[in-house]
């Protein structure tokens, strides 16, 4: 699968061209692992993103997953929204990551 045009970060070029294929084959070719419990993440940014307009920050993002943060950082060895943004074709966050 030919990947769509990146950004320096790897992000979209273009946030209408993502789909579920795009984003596995993104994070194959990154080497990263989607499991299902990521993938479910991914799929809960994107509606928080359709239903607010926007990324949102850590804090609320686990709030809306009803999750603790630091269960948040653990699934993602790493700040997890720079995951979950790139990979669900979303805006890049910004402040805090």
């Amino acid at each position: 699968m030919d990947l769509p045009t990146r950004d320096g970060d790897g992000y979209l070029a273009d946030m209408s061209e993502w789909t579920p294929e795009i984003a596995r084959a993104m994070a194959a070719a990154d080497g990263y692992e989607l499991t299902d419990e990521k993938w479910d993440q991914i799929l809960k940014a994107r509606q928080y993103f359709e239903e607010f307009g926007s990324v949102p920050p850590i804090r609320k993002f686990a709030k809306y997953l009803e999750k603790d943060q630091k269960e948040v950082f653990s699934l993602w060895m790493t700040g997890p929204m720079k995951p979950i943004t790139k990979y669900g074709g979303l805006p890049k966050p910004t402040g805090c990551v």
